[in-house]
């Protein structure tokens, strides 16, 4: 038998390997296979869940919403076709929803913000599949939320007992749970899933009345940049909109598209997203949805798209005809944090990557996300990995707070 029979059969064993994330020892893998627990079942689409039922678990987040997800679906941007094959994990309990994972079997590792690609690499000079493999996420998008959707901690454990379950029942190489919320963290860890960290920027609201509130927060430095900025910009003649997908035009969504392509290309990637999908945002969800607009001398030249909830607005997406200095700063975080001032909205997630949003007032916040693998050898090996990446972010978290951007409290 050889390795690539070590995640297939009920009980196998395997050859000694390694990998380049370390040895692989040899050793015995067994997979107990048994069905989900009794109210579990999976469904291929959202159709088949009510959307005021699903929309009751996830607290308002707009991401997790039945009209986000059902329209990455509908407009082919998370599909079978392009990778992304729907297996929603639902349980059901006294005939009402009490739980649902938005679940998918992948054949790769695009548009999930997390990466694996190294462990697929090593799977396969083993011989062994690492795809397909299933990942409990939201497509395309890194903004850390629930994700075993739940009305009570009892459910969400036992979505997660579902999860492994259903990954030895459909012999998949690993589980993968993108981004989830403390909640489901607590219950991920308790369940034996492998906790990865990583660092994104997120600004919170103290209060603020005006932005020369938030401004006046800032160290001197900071502030006078930011200020310098944000002059510069206007001298220009680059004059800023906002408009909700409510009020914002066909014309306002064509110039966005057009922009978000042209971002995807100026990097030689093929976007994830269509004009239709992000139609279908501004008719399914107009007040959850914001353009900010860049306009100078009557004609659009930038755009960015946020989406928001009374509690959060998650920075998404970002384009430009032509570059004006400060223009990406004013357009994707000045904007986005006066809008959150004006709306009490408490906290504003800019998405992932990006130290320079550090020196703007977004602050590091460790984000987590949870893998299972079948293969024990590699599991071992991904354990190890793990912990030597962890301690690296730890030491650079420590780094970013050592330097904050804000006012040392006087003494």
């Amino acid at each position: 038998m050889g390795d690539g029979d070590l995640h297939r059969g009920v009980i196998s064993c395997g050859r000694p390997a390694t990998a380049a994330m370390g040895r692989i020892e040899s050793g015995f893998a067994i997979i107990v296979r048994r069905p989900l627990p009794e109210p579990a079942r999976l469904v291929d689409s959202l159709d088949a869940i009510p959307a005021a039922a699903w929309d009751r678990l996830h607290g308002g987040n707009p991401t997790l919403s039945h009209a986000f997800l059902d329209s990455l679906h509908r407009s082919g941007c998370a599909s079978p076709d392009t990778g992304w094959s729907p297996r929603y994990l639902i349980l059901r309990e006294g005939g009402e929803l009490a739980g649902a994972v938005p679940l998918y079997a992948k054949s790769h590792s695009y548009g999930e913000y997390v990466f694996d690609w190294a462990w697929a690499d090593a799977y396969e000079r083993h011989g062994l599949a690492y795809y397909p493999k299933l990942l409990a996420a939201v497509p395309f998008t890194p903004a850390t939320g629930p994700r075993l959707l739940a009305r009570t901690d009892a459910v969400r454990a036992v979505l997660a007992q579902a999860l492994l379950d259903l990954a030895r029942q459909e012999e998949a190489s690993s589980v993968h749970v993108l981004f989830p919320g403390p909640a489901d963290a607590a219950v991920l860890r308790g369940a034996g899933f492998l906790e990865r960290t990583g660092v994104q920027f997120h600004w919170r609201n103290a209060g603020y009345r005006t932005f020369d509130d938030f401004l006046a927060a800032l160290s001197q430095e900071k502030r006078k940049k930011i200020r310098q900025e944000r002059r510069k910009l206007a001298e220009s003649g680059v004059v800023l909109r906002r408009a909700t997908g409510r009020e914002a035009s066909e014309a306002d969504w064509d110039f966005f598209a057009a922009c978000y392509r042209r971002t995807y290309r100026e990097h030689r990637s093929t976007p994830y997203l269509t004009r239709e999908f992000f139609g279908m945002l501004a008719q399914r969800m107009p007040d959850n949805v914001l353009l900010v607009i860049a306009e100078r001398e009557g004609a659009p030249i930038a755009a960015a798209m946020d989406l928001f909830s009374p509690e959060t607005l998650y920075g998404r997406y970002w384009g430009a005809v032509e570059f004006v200095p400060g223009l990406h700063f004013e357009a994707c975080y000045y904007q986005a944090i006066e809008f959150a001032i004006e709306r009490g909205i408490a906290l504003v997630e800019g998405g992932a990557q990006g130290e320079h949003k550090h020196s703007r007032g977004f602050l590091p916040e460790k984000t987590s996300s949870f893998h299972w693998l079948a293969h024990p050898a590699f599991a071992r090996a991904v354990d190890d990995f793990l912990a030597r990446e962890g301690a690296g972010v730890s030491m650079y978290l420590d780094e970013l707070n050592e330097r904050s951007p804000f006012r040392k409290p006087a003494l």
